[in-house]
């Protein structure tokens, strides 16, 4: 599998040769250019760098070389272990350092790994600052410490705990409702850092009994890591079988976060977004910014609570970027992501799970009756296929030109609305291929819309 270069990192597959996986070499290299891009925006004689990881099985190999490589640039290292991707955001800001790698490929399988940036802020790097360090990896004009230089190597694993205590702490987070709730919940953390984190975070929550499935964080992810229904069957049929009140599912790096209710079924990775929202906008009414990709159910969650609703480019810094701009209380993607400023500008299922245990208390509801609170959305994904030397923007400008009638947004790619309907056209960063999302109130009419536009495409793409 080639090597994956992304504003937010690099990511790709263990083993191979160099330039075409995430060899040694490569994680040397790329980890350089991270220092070296540090070194231009803080003058410091000495950089301070907080490294986590999940529990991949290549994890501790990608790790010391990380750590030996900072090492030999100079920069002082805080190890934090076996953490999360929003307890290493914590981190970074928890102890003043100028940047964090997390070690994780998110919800790729367990062949892959990935170096994923941030800045002094605890967030991910913004595009300009994504290509710099992508020019000086190309360049490779990097000078190493000299051996009185070289810098300085700590561990400390009790960041998890202080990421808890923060969640603890948040005024929306109500232990005292959800023991006395006594609610049975379940977790899958697809034996990564999860297992860790998840159990931690409900037993401080004082969750009356908690079942553990494959929370051991060995790195052998028992099924596909990617957090969607057709992979969740283990924990449905449990939760189905065992009198189970909620169920949650994590990534591996336990930054997207999917929600499964009492009767086995899962609550939708697009509503995990909207309950939060809901529960955030009843108590603290304001804007709220998701991606152009996720549901419209958001927007109207928003408006009735009398705040406005903003979408955002395809990303979680594109998403950041717009909540900050208008002040939004809270936001994320409808991939199971949801970011609450109140705590820090990243996509936290920690944050997610005790918000929406605490509304799920307080409402006094079983989880399905709260799911049916909202508008039913479903969302159909596809894909184009195109070669190298189509003219994408070409086909999407005459297929705007085709709708201009209608409502269309172009600052990711397009997305048409058709009253309460959409569909976005997106070219992977990736892939030669356009994703097309078709959000309805049916299955059968999201699936439709998609077939239309991509039948439009493909005719536009016969005409050029």
């Amino acid at each position: 599998m080639p090597l994956i270069k992304s504003i937010s990192g690099i990511r790709g597959t263990i083993g191979g040769p160099p330039g075409d996986t995430l060899s040694p070499l490569d994680i040397v290299k790329f980890t350089s250019a991270y220092v070296a891009f540090l070194r231009e925006i803080h003058r410091e004689s000495r950089l301070q760098v907080v490294v986590g990881r999940d529990a991949r099985i290549s994890g501790s190999m990608v790790n010391n070389l990380v750590v030996g490589t900072l090492l030999g640039m100079g920069a002082d290292v805080i190890d934090i272990g076996l953490t999360t991707t929003p307890t290493a955001e914590i981190a970074v800001t928890g102890t003043e350092s100028h940047g964090g790698i997390i070690l994780t490929a998110s919800h790729n399988p367990k062949n892959w790994n990935a170096l994923k940036l941030l800045n002094n802020r605890g967030e991910f790097l913004s595009a300009t600052d994504g290509h710099r360090i992508l020019k000086l990896s190309d360049a490779m004009d990097i000078s190493y410490a000299r051996v009185q230089e070289l810098g300085t190597y700590r561990t400390d694993d009790t960041f998890i705990r202080r990421h808890i205590d923060m969640i603890l702490a948040l005024p929306l987070v109500d232990v005292d409702a959800i023991r006395k709730a006594r609610l049975r919940v379940a977790v899958d953390a697809v034996n990564s850092t999860g297992g860790i984190a998840v159990p931690a975070l409900l037993e401080a929550l004082q969750v009356n009994k908690i079942d553990k499935l494959f929370c051991d964080p060995t790195g052998d992810f028992p099924h596909n890591p990617e957090p969607l229904p057709e992979h969740l069957t283990e924990i449905c049929s449990f939760i189905e079988k065992n009198n189970v009140d909620v169920g949650f599912v994590v990534d591996p790096d336990v930054d997207r976060l999917a929600i499964i209710n009492e009767m086995g079924e899962p609550f939708g990775e697009e509503y995990t977004l909207v309950a939060v929202a809901d529960y955030i906008l009843s108590h603290q009414p304001g804007n709220t910014v998701s991606n152009l990709s996720s549901t419209g159910a958001l927007k109207i969650v928003t408006e009735r609570a009398g705040g406005s609703y903003f979408a955002a480019a395809v990303g979680e810094v594109n998403v950041v970027e717009a909540m900050k701009l208008h002040q939004a209380v809270i936001g994320g993607e409808g991939n199971g992501g949801v970011i609450y400023p109140e705590l820090h500008y990243g996509r936290d299922a920690l944050v997610g799970i005790a918000l929406f245990l605490t509304y799920l208390a307080k409402s006094g509801k079983k989880c399905s009756a709260l799911r049916d609170q909202y508008p039913a959305f479903y969302i159909s994904k596809n894909k184009i296929e195109f070669g190298q030397n189509t003219d994408i923007e070409k086909v999407l400008t005459k297929l705007v030109d085709k709708y201009k009638s209608q409502p269309i947004i172009t600052i990711d790619g397009v997305k048409i609305h058709f009253g309460n309907e959409w569909v976005h056209l997106r070219r992977s960063n990736t892939e030669p291929i356009i994703r097309i999302y078709a959000e309805s109130d049916a299955p059968a009419k999201a699936e439709n819309l998609a077939k239309k536009i991509i039948s439009d495409f493909s005719e536009i793409l016969k005409e050029i």
